[in-house]
């Protein structure tokens, strides 16, 4: 029987061009996190375990930042403002800055810092990963937690020792492959609900992060290889709404019936945006202030809240030819610093006020 002989050159590809990038242990021996910020990382990732556990019921988890960084210096100008503020609650909330670098798409659209950091469609990846890795340590010396999205298991290794926090998407919270990433990290993780709000899909990606898993991933020299995960206790729900919002004290009632089984004192976190605002910023402080007031009247078992917010409020449109307006969001729209700040204490006003002090 004679073997068809294929000449690759004659087959056609969906592939352009290839490009070498700098491999996780590159990058972190040249963007090394300060040993100050390195402990900042551990106590910070210490501490959102002491509240998921219940060892803490005296603080909340706050999540705030922008929905998606595309530029480094209103980033680090955003972080000196919260960072000012996170030391000043510091003995109400524990604050970690949201800083997504990857940005999930439905259809098409831009993609992130890391995949796009000329905002020009390039792929310049090569040129993305230092600078988010940068972002990190910058932001980390600010003595500022940061936190993000774990969407590309592949570039996640070059810089995951730098968060504190992350979250898995509802696009990928179904995702073999996410849950087993989630479960071989030693950080804490959120996974939100469904895109229509399912509630199971989340509870279902938690039970399977807590088991050890063999997975194919890359190691420090950009070699796959396959790693055996011990499994993250340290998983909780993100409600972000869907076809309805779902931070009502009912809703909150209906998913901690939910995870009932859950080994988890403290397992439901908030988005207040999103399904939650219907994406309008303007809803956020509504949503912020009924987890606060449900928090007050006894559900301890709310760990936190999550805030789309920036230095300027709302969202602006990637042109090309268009200069952007500073400090605005290009993806969705957010909430400004101007009503962040205030939010923010008086999220601290009530963690205290619960506890009795005024």
């Amino acid at each position: 029987m004679s073997v068809l002989q294929i000449d690759p050159s004659s087959e056609p590809t969906a592939l352009s061009s290839a490009r070498g990038l700098p491999s996780p242990a590159e990058l972190r021996a040249r963007f090394r996190l300060a040993s100050r910020a390195a402990r900042r990382v551990a106590e910070t990732r210490g501490a959102i375990r002491d509240i998921l556990h219940g060892r803490d019921r005296e603080r909340l988890l706050v999540v705030a930042g922008p929905c998606s960084i595309h530029d480094a210096a209103s980033a680090l100008e955003y972080g000196r403002a919260l960072a000012k503020v996170a030391r000043d609650s510091a003995d109400a909330l524990v604050v970690v800055m949201r800083t997504y670098f990857d940005k999930p798409r439905t259809t098409h659209g831009w993609k992130g810092l890391i995949r796009d950091p000329w905002l020009d469609g390039s792929g310049d990846l090569a040129c993305g990963l230092p600078l988010a890795r940068r972002l990190l340590c910058e932001l980390g010396e600010l003595g500022l937690a940061c936190g993000s999205e774990l969407l590309d298991p592949f570039t996640l290794p070059c810089f995951e020792d730098l968060l504190s926090w992350g979250v898995i998407g509802a696009r990928t919270t179904e995702s073999q492959t996410h849950r087993e990433l989630a479960g071989s990290l030693a950080l804490p993780i959120g996974f939100k609900n469904g895109m229509r709000g399912e509630l199971e899909i989340a509870r279902d990606a938690m039970t399977a992060a807590r088991e050890p898993e063999a997975f194919v991933t890359l190691d420090g020299n950009g070699r796959a290889c396959v790693m055996r995960s011990a499994g993250n206790p340290d998983t909780h729900l993100v409600l972000r709404g869907g076809t309805r919002p779902n931070y009502s004290p009912g809703d909150v009632q209906r998913a901690l019936e939910l995870l009932g089984e859950q080994p988890i004192a403290r397992p439901v976190l908030v988005d207040c945006s999103h399904g939650n605002s219907g994406k309008d910023p303007s809803r956020q402080p509504q949503v912020a202030r009924s987890v606060l007031a449900q928090y007050a009247g006894g559900c301890s078992e709310i760990m936190g809240l999550m805030l789309e917010s920036h230095l300027r409020p709302g969202r602006q449109d990637l042109e090309p030819g268009r200069a952007l307006e500073y400090g605005v969001s290009i993806t969705d729209a957010c909430l400004g610093w101007d009503e962040t700040e205030p939010l923010l204490y008086e999220a601290a006003a009530a963690v205290r006020a619960r506890r009795g002090e005024r």
